[in-house]
């Protein structure tokens, strides 16, 4: 095969990104023809398909392989171009990072600011579920990402970041309507809860660990928003798993209470980087470590 035509594949991320044949000509400024006899020309040299023209418009599984490897020399581009061209004429880098959304509603802003103020950066930030954010940094449409998981794939840097408690929280009002006699199987199973989405388990797997409580036993709202779970149990309208980097203040307040102490649950965080990663990206990956040596509780 002959050595990849980067435009080719460049025509295809466009594509992907856009979700538009015809937005993407306009981003690279040809005609909506030529791009899509760039993408052919990308299949006649891979001598396979790398685009399913569905909607939405998705790759296929090599053309998220020639995807993954592009984005990886593109930010690589933008690395050098950090160290050679002058500050003062320097474009942002554009840095691309999965995060869940309690790292986001919490403790990650804090965390990147010292660099977001060093250096000229666009940052994009994909919010998933941590087991997702892995299928982003495999798809090479992040550099890095905050998951749950451990290990990883070839090509991935794991380091730990730390370990958060999350804390089963309500408000004093809340408590006293559902649980004035503490926490049963009988009145967990009448009491709303809430988590962050259907492919949340981190509650259910819970209450089932501890109360033996099955996941379709109990009302459950679900609310795509970190911030709405904290809003919502602080009105008292439901109860929930809350990480200490949010519950904290609450908690000393008084307007949450933690209504299990001796039930915390551990989730311990890693970050998940190209191993590959130079300039810019390793300053980042450094900065969320150390802010995680600081901040939170270490592996044994």
């Amino acid at each position: 095969m002959r050595p990849f035509d980067y435009k080719l594949i460049h025509a295809l991320d466009t594509v992907i990104q856009q979700q538009s044949f015809d937005k993407a000509a306009n981003i690279l400024n040809i005609t909506q023809s030529a791009i899509s006899q760039r993408i052919k020309q990308l299949e006649q040299l891979v001598a396979q398909p790398v685009l399913i023209r569905t909607q939405p418009l998705c790759a296929t599984l090599v053309g998220e392989k020639l995807l993954s490897h592009f984005r990886k020399v593109r930010q690589l581009e933008y690395d050098l171009a950090g160290e050679i061209v002058p500050s003062d004429q320097a474009t942002a880098i554009p840095i691309n990072i999965a995060v869940n959304a309690d790292t986001l509603a919490s403790w990650f802003i804090p965390a990147i600011s010292p660099i977001l103020k060093k250096h000229a950066i666009e940052l994009n930030i994909q919010v998933s579920n941590e087991a997702s954010t892995q299928e982003l940094l495999k798809k090479g449409e992040v550099f890095a990402a905050v998951s749950s998981q451990k290990s990883s794939f070839a090509g991935v840097k794991v380091e730990a970041i730390g370990t958060i408690n999350y804390v089963l929280c309500a408000s004093k009002e809340f408590k006293n309507k559902y649980f004035k006699d503490g926490l049963n199987k009988q009145n967990l199973i009448h009491a709303p809860s809430i988590d962050y989405d259907a492919r949340d388990t981190m509650h259910s797997d819970y209450l089932k660990q501890h109360f033996k409580i099955r996941r379709n036993d109990y009302p459950c709202h679900r609310i795509r928003s970190s911030e709405a779970v904290v809003t919502m149990t602080l009105a008292g309208l439901a109860y929930g798993l809350i990480p200490t980097t949010q519950a904290n203040e609450h908690l000393l307040s008084g307007a949450l209470i933690d209504l299990a102490p001796d039930k915390h649950l551990p989730q311990t965080l890693y970050w998940h980087s190209w191993a590959l990663e130079r300039g810019v990206q390793k300053q980042i990956s450094k900065t969320i470590i150390a802010y995680g040596e600081d901040n939170f509780i270490r592996q044994s």
